[in-house]
């Protein structure tokens, strides 16, 4: 999600994703539903970085490590 030159998104292997890609971390807070929410400052790549991961390696072991928890 974008607002106001900020990404905001809830996926911690996105995030970590972002930061990777030297993307800077605003905030990271959790939710009252358990859920955190990580805000990046957002100079117009984040979407395409988002969309781009799940293309790479990074997002099918976090896919593995998912289904083997």
């Amino acid at each position: 999600m974008k607002s106001n030159n900020q990404y905001i998104t809830s996926d911690l292997a996105t995030a970590a994703y972002l930061l990777m890609k030297g993307v800077q971390l605003v905030s990271a807070s959790r939710l009252q539903s358990g859920k955190f929410n990580f805000v990046f400052s957002d100079d117009g790549r984040c979407h395409q970085l988002a969309i781009e991961f799940l293309g790479t390696e990074f997002c099918t072991y976090d896919s593995h490590l998912r289904n083997l928890k």
